[in-house]
């Protein structure tokens, strides 16, 4: 699977300083938080999804 996403400037500045920091790319920083993320899922994890999902719904219908 191929995933893009869009970051603020801020963000991918911050991904960017990370990632140097690490001595990685930005994407593989990214992809080790993704995967890092994946497997921690548990019942927190869906609560904070919910929220976050509920919380953005407007925006997300609007990119669609």
């Amino acid at each position: 699977m191929k995933l893009a996403i869009e970051l603020s400037e801020d963000q991918a500045h911050r991904l960017r300083e990370g990632a140097d920091r690490l001595g990685v790319e930005p994407e593989q920083l990214a992809l080790a938080a993704v995967m890092d993320l994946i497997a921690a899922q548990g019942p927190d994890f869906d609560s904070a999804a919910s929220r976050v999902l509920e919380k953005n719904r407007e925006l997300y219908r609007r990119l669609a």
